[in-house]
């Protein structure tokens, strides 16, 4: 279980989080949904270590794996499409497993930069359903995918996720609905 207890975040003097809280159990898909700058992503930053909290607490299991699609593809430009899944993946059969149901089976040894937008975007997340990990984190994960390629990618999340926790940061509550995630409205 994650539990966000009366949580509080300021960047500078502008206060992004104002006691917040949340419980996320095993198994529950969380869609943190709201306007651009009320905290969705500053509260994926916390969980994850990259900002500390100064006010309120953080309960999470010890030894939590998390997987994380970022906004950011973050792919390595001078890596395979293969290679930068493999950097985390558990195996590589996983690896190629994701990104062949990702529809990507004939560009494992092309370059991102040889990739359109879409394309990386959905080696991002083929990245991130191949690590073994406990909570997948999703910022934005279906951003310049087409409707097609977000159910193609909606059904391989819940696939490999399973009865581990989602937590999803979106605009959309259609990408909320395709991972049957429960929506935590953010102010």
């Amino acid at each position: 279980m994650i539990k966000f207890d009366n949580v509080s975040f300021s960047y500078g003097k502008k206060e992004v989080l104002k006691n917040f809280s949340l419980t996320v159990n095993r198994g529950s898909r969380i869609c943190l949904f709201g306007e651009s700058g009320c905290g969705k992503t500053t509260v994926l930053r916390l969980l994850l270590g990259l900002e500390k909290v100064k006010i309120g607490k953080i309960e999470t299991p010890s030894q939590l794996r998390y997987a994380v699609v970022f906004q950011e593809d973050r792919l390595i430009p001078f890596k395979t499409v293969l290679q930068n899944v493999e950097l985390f993946a558990k195996d590589r059969e996983r690896a190629v497993d994701n990104l062949e149901a990702l529809g990507l089976s004939q560009n494992l040894n092309s370059y991102p930069g040889e990739l359109s937008g879409g394309m990386q975007r959905r080696v991002a997340i083929a990245r991130a359903l191949s690590l073994d990990f406990d909570v997948l984190i999703l910022d934005e994960p279906f951003t310049g995918l087409d409707d097609g390629n977000i159910k193609l990618a909606a059904s391989r999340i819940l696939k490999i996720a399973a009865d581990r926790p989602v937590i999803l940061v979106s605009h959309s509550k259609s990408e909320a609905e395709l991972l049957g995630a429960d929506i935590v409205y953010m102010k």
